[in-house]
């Protein structure tokens, strides 16, 4: 017989699938230190190690639940799709580490003479247990649980518990999730007394009608058992039922009513949470209780920085209240399912939930798909296998309302298999898998990365269609989703609001699972005592995919990403429009109205809050729109912004009162016209204009001086400057994955600047460069008109394309270094975050200080970041409060950070980036858009930055100590979106 690794069949010895509750049968804890002894391969492990009197004593101590790679014991292994091993199903390499565990433990002296189960939450990849000797059998299925009777086996008072695993199994074919590949024993492990007539599992039924109100409830056991929910006026009812209810309130994620009760023999009582609700798929719409739902979702891998994936109730909880304060309302299990004390906190808390089976296949891809074990047969007890596992444990979760068969995983019969026995087993709940494109066994259509314009098609089911007929009438009868989009990997993801806008305009586009939730970064030291993440590579892996492995909305410490702002301001579910005269509200909830929330207002002039109040605002139910007037403020001579905040009216169990779940901003001031040209000099100013020989001082224009040879300013008052000169380059962030290398290839990160000439006249300095890279023929024209204006100077840009440029430019705008002491950042614009092209809704508009340093978005993986938008004027000062002011005409996209772009190009981690001795600032008409280019669509068109010609005007003056940031006066500054097509919209004369 093979050995169990090398096995098809899932497991031996292991008992029926069942649910997980809470009894008060005994309990006993396995948790905690373990001896352990890690081996490199099956032979070298020699003999199991189970003998009762076997001496362990110099085996090391490791921690269950735990992964042995996190601590001390071989490597972790990041691969997104390859497998690590040769594909040669189901047979792994001799090299196969194996982790021998042991654990002496006592059973106390009052545990009941009855029968005792053993059960494993979850073990990575495939292990065999034996306890005082005697085998138990042996399981695969990584993160599901396996139960093992005990009770020939298990003394009273000393216990010898022993467990090989396996890091490499046949499993191991099935378990390729885009994760990293880590080994042991990770989820808890019980000693479970079974009384003699106690429940051994049970199933809830919880129906509701939205026509009348009424629950229906039925809890089916193997046994008779008594069922007690005093709420529901069930008292010691017998629980098979079925019991109809009147007026129950229905559970939803939006309002997660749990009846909780108590089912007891005469041997145990075990508690229960009923949550009444009813899935269905209406009209080729998803809905819950009647209503359609739009998943405002992620995927959620499971993942602590130092434990991997044992994870402990304190992170399970704080992902939850992270996420429902981030107005997500959905979560894909991805791609396994979770502890099942997540569930649980998912039914406490609300979230709707798609359940995945513990199933990828995804590194046949690499082989053509050949062998793939959906289509094989042999493997078909195990693909039923792990979903029956999931299926039987997950059951009674009202959070559950969709089963996911797996993921990418091919097609094929025993994916089928899977859909078949699932409908039988609970015909409750739809079921999806996003391989299977024509959706035939199915009951959702769903896609991933789709383009906005594909999703469009859908939505008006004018999708291109099938060559069957009858498939295609089928497909084009269901509900979509878009299970993964949006890849949140570095900066990004864009484009949200626009798929947001589909999901809004069409029934049949039902939201839809950014990928992922969080960074997988795993906490290292460097031997200075700095602290990084590490990913792919950073452990000496063979093969691995580098940083793809951070791809989440929040950073692996769950420190919210822009990301994770920008995505809650996209999904919030309330709508909230300013305008000039009245506030429009829609309710974009699924089942709630919003009488839960008060609405707030702050005026603001020129940033400074001026008045604040609350807004009347009635409980306008789902989908509905209430216009409210809005409040009367007279309107100065400088620019005023009117804000209206939804806060928690009071407490929730997710969330304080005040917490804000949505908000919308608007300028108040009629718009003005941004000045044309450079303004003619103020008589009785002319200013001085000279000239030195280029190996002494350069050209002066009142209190600055330029560089001779290459016609930049040097000096501007008692201030040394670098710059500012044409700049079209960025660090590239993840999402320009593919277009980077057109960038890298055509030279824009090693420009040359040549002097065409300078000229002075009319009380300006002009200066025409020529900017381009080496090997190419292609170039920008860049003119610098410079001006005095007030005490400063007014520079006008003027940028002409030369050349074919066949694709768009990182960014366009002004670089320039400045002293290193002017640290302390003020600016008037978009903000506190950053912002970008395609990924700019959640900075609102005010008055914002920092530091350089906080400026800084600590990418695990360094990359463009910390552009501030829409900016009217900004001052870095120094400790002494002087320094320079800059100011847009009418705004710039400012970046201040204490190293180059070049610096962050060359970063791998954060602690390569060493502050330099100058603050490098961009002064930036735009941006290309952030797009989803790492596993996913680009950038849309409008949110490209094209080459052509474009004018841009800024302003530099000294900014002295006590000077205030300034009103900006209405005629000077607009308030236009964050966008290439707004910003680089000036046109040749800078209208």
């Amino acid at each position: 017989m093979s050995p169990i690794h090398h096995q098809y069949a899932p497991g031996f010895g292991r008992r029926p699938a069942r649910s997980v509750f809470s009894s008060d049968a005994p309990r006993l804890s396995l948790n905690g230190q373990w001896r352990f002894r890690l081996s490199p391969s099956v032979a070298a492990a020699g003999a199991p190690p189970a003998a009762v009197d076997l001496d362990d004593s110099d085996w090391d101590l490791l921690t269950v639940p735990g992964h042995w790679q996190l601590q001390g014991h071989g490597k972790p292994i990041y691969t997104c799709c390859t497998f690590p091993f040769p594909v040669d199903p189901p047979y792994v390499p001799d090299e196969n580490p194996t982790g021998d565990h042991r654990l002496v433990f006592e059973v106390p002296a009052s545990w009941p003479e009855s029968a005792a189960v053993l059960r494993f939450d979850g073990v990575d990849s495939c292990f065999a247990a034996w306890l005082n000797g005697e085998p138990l059998g042996w399981s695969t299925g990584s993160r599901l649980p396996a139960e093992f009777d005990v009770t020939a086996h298990l003394r009273p008072g000393r216990n010898v518990l022993a467990v090989r695993v396996h890091q490499w199994s046949a499993g191991s074919y099935l378990e390729d999730q885009d994760m990293w590949w880590l080994s042991g024993i990770f989820r808890d492990v019980s000693l479970l007394a079974r009384p003699a007539g106690g429940i051994e599992d049970f199933s809830v039924t919880a129906d509701y009608d939205h026509r009348t109100g009424r629950g229906l409830l039925r809890v089916d056991t193997p046994v008779p058992a008594l069922l007690s929910i005093p709420e529901l006026n069930l008292v010691d009812v017998p629980g098979a039922g079925p019991y109809e209810v009147d007026a129950v309130q229905p559970w939803s994620a939006e309002r997660p009513r749990l009846y909780r009760g108590t089912l007891r023999t005469d041997t145990e009582r075990v508690e229960v949470a009923v949550g009444f609700r009813t899935v269905a798929v209406v009209d080729g719409i998803l809905t819950v209780n009647g209503r359609r739902i739009v998943f405002r979702g992620v995927n959620r891998h499971e993942w602590h920085p130092e434990r991997g994936r044992a994870l402990i109730e304190d992170d399970m909880r704080a992902d939850v209240l992270l996420l429902k304060q981030h107005n997500v309302n959905a979560v894909r299990t991805s791609h396994y399912p979770p502890h099942p004390r997540f569930l649980a906190l998912c039914d406490e808390l609300g979230l709707w939930v798609v359940d995945e089976c513990d199933l990828e296949t995804h590194g046949f891809c690499e082989v053509g798909w050949r062998g793939n074990p959906s289509d094989d047969p042999r493997w078909r007890e195990a693909y039923l296998d792990r979903m029956a596992r999931m299926v039987e444990r997950d059951k009674n979760h009202p959070s559950v309302i969709i089963w996911s068969l797996a993921n990418e995983s091919g097609s094929g019969d025993n994916l089928r298999a899977m859909a078949e026995w699932t409908r039988r087993r609970d015909p409750s709940r739809p079921i999806h898998y996003e391989h299977d494109l024509d959706s035939r066994y199915v009951d959702v259509y769903s896609r991933m990365y789709l383009p906005v314009d594909e999703v469009d098609a859908i939505g008006r089911r004018a999708e291109p269609p099938l060559s069957d007929p009858d498939a295609d009438a089928h497909r084009r009868g269901l509900p979509f989703i878009l299970v993964e989009y949006a890849h949140a990997m570095g900066n990004g993801p864009g484009n949200l609001a626009e798929y947001q806008a589909l999901f809004d305009a069409y029934p049949r586009c039902q939201g839809g699972f950014v990928w992922e939730y969080l960074d997988h970064g795993i906490r290292r030291t460097h031997e200075d005592g700095r602290g990084y993440f590490a990913y792919g590579g950073d452990f000496g892996e063979e093969l691995h995919d580098g940083n793809f492995v951070v791809d989440g909305l929040f950073f692996p410490d769950r420190a919210p990403s822009p990301g994770a702002i920008q995505y809650k301001k996209v999904i919030e579910p309330v709508r909230v429009d300013v305008d000039a005269g009245q506030v429009r509200i829609t309710n974009r909830y699924d089942m709630v109205d919003l009488s839960h929330l008060e609405f707030q207002w702050r005026w603001d002039e020129a940033g400074t809050p001026v008045a604040t109040g609350v807004l009347p605002v009635p409980a306008v139910l789902s989908g509905q729109t209430v216009l409210v007037a809005a409040p009367a403020l007279p309107h100065g001579a400088v620019e005023a912004y009117l804000t209206v905040s939804a806060v928690l009216a009071g407490d929730e169990p997710w969330a304080p009162a005040g917490h804000e779940v949505a908000w919308g901003q608007a300028q108040m001031c009629p718009p003005p016209v941004p000045p044309a040209g450079v303004p003619d000099t103020p008589a009785g100013s002319e200013p001085t204009t000279s000239f030195g020989p280029t190996t002494g001082s350069g050209p002066r224009l009142g209190a600055a001086e330029f560089d001779a040879v290459t016609g930049r300013l040097r000096r501007l008052g008692d201030l040394v400057l670098t710059g500012p000169q044409l700049d079209l380059w960025r660090a590239p962030v993840d999402n320009d994955r593919f277009l980077h290398e057109q960038w890298r290839a055509y030279g824009l990160h090693r420009l040359r600047h040549r002097l065409i000439g300078v000229d002075a006249g009319d009380g300006q300095l002009v200066v025409r460069t020529r900017v381009a890279p080496a090997g190419r023929d292609l170039g920008i024209l860049a003119t610098y008109r410079w001006a005095p204006d007030d005490d400063g100077l007014l520079l006008r840009l003027e940028v002409r394309p030369e050349g074919e440029w066949p694709f768009p430019v990182p960014r366009l705008g002004l670089r320039l270094a400045v002293p290193a002491a002017l640290r302390d950042v003020e600016w008037y614009g978009r903000g506190p975050g950053e912002a970008y092209a395609d990924s700019w809704q959640a900075a609102r508009v005010g008055r914002y200080a920092m530091t350089v340093e906080q400026m800084q978005t600590p990418y695990v993986r360094p990359q463009e970041n910390g552009c501030r938008a829409d900016v009217r004027w900004a001052t870095l000062t120094g400790p002494d409060g002087a320094g320079l002011r800059f100011e847009g005409r009418p705004v710039f996209q400012l970046t201040a950070r204490p190293w180059s772009s070049e610096d962050l190009d060359a970063a791998r981690h954060t602690i390569d980036l060493v502050p330099r001795d100058a603050v490098h600032v961009n002064l930036d008409l735009a941006q290309h858009g952030l797009g989803s280019g790492s596993c996913g669509p680009g950038v849309l068109a409008q949110y490209e930055l094209r080459p052509d010609p474009v004018t841009f005007l800024v302003s530099v003056r000294p900014h002295r100590a006590g000077d205030g940031g300034g009103a900006c006066r209405s005629d000077q500054h607009a308030a236009p979106p964050c966008t290439p097509a707004t910003t680089v919209a000036y046109n040749e004369s800078g209208d």
